[in-house]
């Protein structure tokens, strides 16, 4: 008998289970709480949509301030979300920076 494994590789010792990752408790609970705080931005992004028609309807041209600020919180809706389904593993504001727009 030799040391060295059959020919698949892939077979674990007598008595071991093949290990895999532990499941993501933790991250799951950040996740309903970045839940929460991304249904909160959304809203806030539709209210600031409906200021920024208002801005449009009274002087005739948009709110540019408004609209920078806007797109950070876009930017930052995005990372909220992309945390929660698992596109990105840094978390966000709170917890991480955040985000600034280009």
């Amino acid at each position: 008998m030799s040391d060295t494994p059959n020919s698949s590789g892939t077979v674990p010792p007598p008595g071991l289970a093949p290990s895999h990752p532990p499941f993501p408790i933790v991250r799951i609970l950040y996740s309903l709480g970045y839940g929460v705080l991304a249904w909160l931005v959304l809203h806030i992004l539709f209210f600031l949509a409906v200021v920024q028609v208002v801005m449009l309807a009274i002087n005739g041209r948009l709110n540019e301030e408004l609209k920078s600020f806007c797109l950070t919180l876009l930017q930052y809706e995005w990372e909220l979300l992309a945390f929660i389904v698992f596109v990105r593993d840094e978390q966000p504001f709170p917890i991480g920076p955040f985000p600034k727009h280009a």
